[in-house]
């Protein structure tokens, strides 16, 4: 199977930074905020978000887990935080890839439960043809892929690359 890189890791490094400024911009007034990353990859990738964040702003950026079976996202979905962690806060959910929209449409459903400030998505990568009507409100590149195609992102270390197989 022939891997064709979409985004090298000089390009996800400008496309955090970019989104990072862009939840600044929309959270400026926020002191903390929630960054809740979908398992495994969707963690990593708010991880560093958090990092940048730090870095350009004075927002404190708490990161959370957020656990869903992809296979059966009916499943009951958990977070390292409780609810009243992130009660009355500005919540991003974040994760790498918007494919189908399942993934983020049940985590969206689990944030549902409580009162929040302000709730939005952020992916790095986002696939223009979707199940659900989710978007993304932050997203690194909009691509128009065939259903056949996959999008993976490896990281490996500090190192991040997205491939299209």
């Amino acid at each position: 199977m022939k891997r064709s890189i979409i985004l090298n890791n000089t390009e996800i490094q400008h496309k955090i930074k970019r989104i990072a400024f862009q939840i600044y911009e929309n959270n400026v007034n926020q002191k903390e905020i929630i960054i809740a990353g979908i398992a495994t990859n969707g963690f990593l990738f708010a991880k560093k978000l958090k990092t940048t964040i730090e870095e350009i702003s004075s927002i404190k950026a708490i990161v959370c887990e957020v656990n869903i079976d992809k296979v059966n996202p009916l499943k009951e979905v958990t977070t390292s935080l409780s609810e009243s962690d992130y009660k009355n806060k500005s919540l991003i959910l974040v994760d790498d890839v918007l494919s189908s929209g399942t993934t983020l449409m049940y985590a969206v459903k689990h944030f549902l439960n409580v009162p929040l400030k302000q709730f939005q998505t952020a992916v790095l990568v986002n696939r223009n043809h979707k199940k659900y009507p989710i978007k993304a409100d932050f997203k690194g590149i909009s691509l128009s892929t065939s259903l056949q195609e996959h999008i993976t992102v490896e990281y490996k270390g500090d190192s991040i690359i997205a491939y299209l197989n």
